[in-house]
């Protein structure tokens, strides 16, 4: 059997490979996404004083330390049991609202748009972040850096740091905003309403006006049928930091909606030999394998589902966005909302959407008289117990569970995060590209296995966040071997 491997995948964080069987013809027999890195953060903070894990799993990832902190906060709130003054959670929302705006930026500019802007065969060292600025022009990559920079202003003037913050307390946040900063937020909120609304009409002229594209992305090689989860309010709308869980089955149908400390009811991990990380899915359903369809128990918790499973977004621009995502993509409505879509590069597209939600709602939080209010602490008065909080991070649903003894001190600790929710499509997906894509007497190109790549990329995948480690660079090696396990071909980086 020849063997085709990736390693290391790139435009992740963490560290990945593909390991890619073909039998006698030539057909791809099965395709792995091997994730050989060991999680550790559960061990750790063991023993450590509870509120210090907002500050130590923000480590966990230098990409979105923001979606940790604010899921460890949430969970000192449930494990002191104190509720928040309506200011904090405005200020923390308003953070979170920031940290979005940057993370979606990054991945569309930085790591999955050059697919298409660029084209999936241009050269590696061109298909990259300069690679795009050199393609859309200068203005166009100012305008990202911009985004960027101003977000990460604000991130660092609510939370402490631009970087791993620090201001979320059990019950508060550690400081007020003044009236001179809320303005200032304002105008940055602006700013990013127009970039969302750029960015949008971008992906139109660049990947929808692209037949080719089009037809990449409605091609059954990156398509999937999975249940979709995501977090809505209570008129069942998008929501990141706040809400119940929802799951969606392939058609639609609301399976389960339920309270983030209820997850263990409902969630489940299977294991393989083949890598470190677990593979969630649904308990009411069961693990069927790496299967499709309504009775496979595997969801997918990303932008793209978190739009499956809500009615709608929260926001006039992002609605009419969202509605115009739904209706390009021939989606029908049954019983007044969207039937999900599949299409798993049409992810991007989502994941634009969701900049202008956040962008809105940034704007409508620092519009917020409330906001300025310097109570932003609660009373702590009960002894700590066991906690559970929960926030939709940019790459999915992210979960942290700590119980502790009475002095405060961890004892267990529990954690899943985005991309662990999306490790088994990921890993479907990685392999029906391959099948798609290589057969027998195919030349197998390093385009071709970009292309590939791109089944996992979609996904934003952060595998230092999901296996707790981070290696600072993204080794990834692909390799093909024949029948008899000879090696045809190694393509390999930071080994």
């Amino acid at each position: 059997m020849k063997q085709i491997s990736i390693d290391p995948v790139t435009r992740l964080e963490g560290h990945g490979k593909i390991e890619i069987f073909l039998n006698d013809e030539g057909d791809v027999a099965n395709a792995y996404f091997i994730v050989p890195e060991l999680r550790g953060f559960e061990q750790f903070c063991v023993g450590r004083p509870a509120e210090e894990l907002p500050r130590i799993t923000d480590r966990i990832c230098g990409v979105c330390p923001e979606a940790h902190h604010m899921a460890a906060t949430k969970t000192l709130d449930d494990l002191f049991h104190v509720e928040p003054p309506e200011v904090t959670k405005k200020l923390r929302e308003l953070f979170y609202m920031a940290f979005y705006c940057a993370d979606h930026t990054t991945h569309f500019y930085a790591l999955g748009g050059p697919d298409f802007v660029l084209g999936p065969d241009a050269p590696p060292a061109e298909r990259n972040i300069l690679g795009v600025i050199h393609k859309v022009g200068l203005e166009i990559g100012k305008a990202v850096i911009d985004m960027r920079v101003r977000n990460h202003h604000v991130i660092k003037m609510l939370g402490g740091r631009g970087v791993h913050p620090v201001a979320g307390l059990p019950g508060g946040w550690s400081k007020p905003i003044s009236a001179e900063e809320r303005d200032e937020i304002v105008r940055v909120a602006l700013q990013n309403v127009d970039f969302g609304l750029f960015s949008l009409k971008l992906f139109a002229e660049i990947v929808l006006g692209n037949q080719a594209y089009v037809d990449m992305v409605l091609s059954d090689t990156f398509t999937h049928r999975t249940y979709s989860m995501g977090t809505v309010d209570a008129h069942n709308r998008v929501n990141f930091y706040d809400g119940r869980i929802r799951v969606v089955d392939p058609d639609g149908q609301e399976f389960i909606t339920y309270h983030p400390r209820d997850y263990g009811q409902h969630i489940a991990e299977h294991a393989e030999q083949w890598t470190y990380l677990k593979f969630p899915y649904l308990k009411g359903v069961g693990w069927r394998g790496f299967e499709d369809g309504k009775n496979s128990g595997v969801y997918m918790a990303t932008p793209l589902s978190r739009l499956n499973a809500a009615d709608g977004m929260a926001t006039r621009a992002a609605q009419e966005a969202y509605e115009q995502l739904y209706e390009t993509l021939g989606s029908k409505k049954a019983n007044g909302r969207y039937q999900p879509v599949h299409f798993r590069l049409a992810i991007h597209w989502a994941r634009l959407v969701e900049l202008l939600f956040a962008a809105e709602r940034m704007l409508e939080l620092a519009s917020d008289p409330e906001i300025t209010n310097p109570n932003v602490r609660a009373k702590i008065t009960e002894t700590p117990t066991e906690g559970v909080g929960s926030v939709e991070a940019p790459r999915g649903t992210l979960t942290h569970h700590y119980w502790t003894d009475e002095k405060g001190m961890v004892t267990r600790m529990n954690l899943i995060v985005g991309t662990t929710n999306n490790y088994a499509p990921i890993a479907m997906s990685v392999k029906k590209a391959a099948i798609g894509l290589i057969q027998k007497g195919t030349v197998v190109t390093e385009g071709l296995l970009n292309r590939i790549e791109m089944a996992f990329r979609a996904y934003d995948p952060c595998f230092g966040c999901a296996t707790h480690a981070l290696p600072g660079q993204m080794p990834l090696e692909v390799v093909i071997r024949d029948p008899a396990g000879g090696e045809v071909q190694r393509l390999s980086q930071f080994i």
